[in-house]
């Protein structure tokens, strides 16, 4: 099922005046009943499996299409393409497995992302192997669905390596009403084996924590007392030199330890700093002026089927704005650990002005054990991008998306086996961003929870390859 229309824009605009029209009359005249769901048919999980191969390493010419600067993959790329393929499979799932390139109007619904849960990503991305797109629904809820993807590394032939995988990520699709916009019902799963049963459990679950996050969410509850303890300490520590404009502040490892102590990535079993050894001066940068953004016309070229602007590609354009503020934040190339949230709040609408604003919303140390077996310490930063459609007759703004991300910078901070003293090494800056209002410290918690998320599905990851 193709997430963008081959269709001329001219035919398409008649297609959404005519549209446009149905709705009104609609809306004044009649009442539409979506079925029930006791009515749809049931499906096999195993039904809306989808998957597709990026023949990157054996397709040069391809491979030119997804080549960055540094002769790595675009990740914001492979971000439009998972956003698809999550539309593909719900639309599998809710029209069967056998049913393709119908038109909205043809279907009665159309599907929408809700909410990205979380990429993460398990191994590093290269562009060395072909890589597999894959995934399934393995939850659904009245109109909702719970769709699982993966990334693989797939195996050169005749060579003993197995395909990997190297990227997770869970999307939330609702299924709606085309001509009333209410939620329109999915039909249910037949479980039928244990693995299936489990993929149920993890769906019904992840449905579970997000109602609970929202409950939890700083705009609706104040911070727990842990939380307001470290933002109390981070104030103590910075706060005075940051109304001071004093931004220079040498940073000790046990200056470290005691405001992210909670942290397991900051220490080893017996609570040594990671940066124990290490001469770090921590340069301060109020929060408000880690601020980039961008504004751009929206073009009918990017548009999906329901005629509006293509999910994935706002991904792509918030990662790509993203990385380069956590870039010009660490002072070099960063890596990308995970995508934390995305929330899909409005449809951009073609034609509208988009104004995207980044800011950098929390840093911290991150202890990384890589492939060879060393263990290294990175600097490892937590971006927000925000998405709002501009006015241009009253100037008002609308938030229609807001991003979470997270990377880390490529330099070493500290590298496994070092044993120089403080003294005899050279002193490094290491940027850290403040809060200086409430409603930024407020921010700068909810990145700490995602962060702190994060760090153990890194953790579990890195013992899982362990036991490999």
């Amino acid at each position: 099922m193709p997430m963008r229309i081959p269709s001329l824009w001219a035919e398409a605009r008649l297609t959404i005046a005519r549209e446009e029209e149905r709705t009104y009359i609609t809306k004044s005249s009649e009442v539409t009943i979506s079925p029930s769901s006791d009515d749809l048919p049931p499906r096999n999980m195993r039904d809306s499996y989808t998957e597709f191969v990026l023949p990157i390493a054996s397709n040069p010419n391809l491979l030119e299409e997804y080549v960055n600067a540094s002769g790595g993959i675009r990740t914001g790329k492979l971000m439009e393409h998972l956003d698809s393929l999550a539309g593909s499979i719900s639309y599998k799932h809710v029209l069967g497995p056998t049913k393709s390139e119908l038109k909205v109007e043809e279907m009665g619904l159309y599907i929408v992302t809700a909410a990205v849960e979380r990429i993460d990503m398990l191994r590093p991305l290269t562009p060395s192997h072909d890589l597999r797109l894959s995934g399934q629904v393995i939850y659904t809820g009245r109109s909702s669905m719970e769709v699982v993807v993966r990334i693989e590394r797939i195996a050169a032939k005749e060579t003993p390596e197995k395909d990997e995988t190297i990227l997770l990520g869970r999307f939330s699709m609702v299924c709606r009403n085309a001509k009333t916009n209410q939620a329109y019902p999915v039909g249910p799963l037949i479980i039928s084996t244990e693995e299936e049963k489990a993929l149920f459990s993890i769906g019904h679950e992840l449905k579970r924590r997000r109602a609970s996050r929202a409950q939890r969410s700083l705009s609706r509850v104040p911070p727990s007392s842990q939380e307001a303890a470290a933002l109390h300490e981070n104030y103590l520590k910075f706060g005075a030199a940051i109304s001071q404009h004093s931004y220079g502040h040498q940073q000790t490892s046990s200056e470290i330890k005691s405001v992210h102590s909670d942290f397991t990535t900051l220490g080893d079993s017996n609570g040594s700093s990671v940066l124990n050894g290490s001469n770090h001066i921590a340069e301060l940068v109020p929060m408000g002026e880690t601020r980039i953004e961008r504004c751009m016309l929206m073009f009918p070229q990017e548009r999906n089927v329901h005629q509006k602007i293509f999910g994935g590609y706002l991904m792509r354009l918030a990662y790509e704005l993203g990385f380069s503020n956590a870039s010009m934040f660490c002072r070099g190339r960063v890596r990308f650990l995970g995508l934390d949230e995305i929330s899909f709040k409005l449809p951009v609408p073609i034609g509208s002005i988009l104004r995207l604003n980044s800011v950098i919303l929390y840093d911290d140390f991150l202890r990384q054990r890589e492939e060879n077996g060393e263990t290294n310490v990175y600097q490892l930063v937590h971006v927000g991008v925000k998405a709002n459609v501009v006015d241009i007759k009253t100037g008002t703004e609308k938030t229609t998306n807001e991003f979470r991300f997270t990377w880390r910078g490529e330099e070493k901070l500290l590298a496994s086996g070092t044993t120089e003293s403080m003294e005899s090494q050279k002193s490094v800056k290491v940027r850290r961003v403040v809060p200086k209002t409430y409603g930024e410290a407020m921010l700068w918690l909810e990145a700490r929870r995602a962060v702190t998320v994060g760090d153990e599905i890194r953790e579990l990851t890195v013992k899982r390859f362990e036991n490999i």
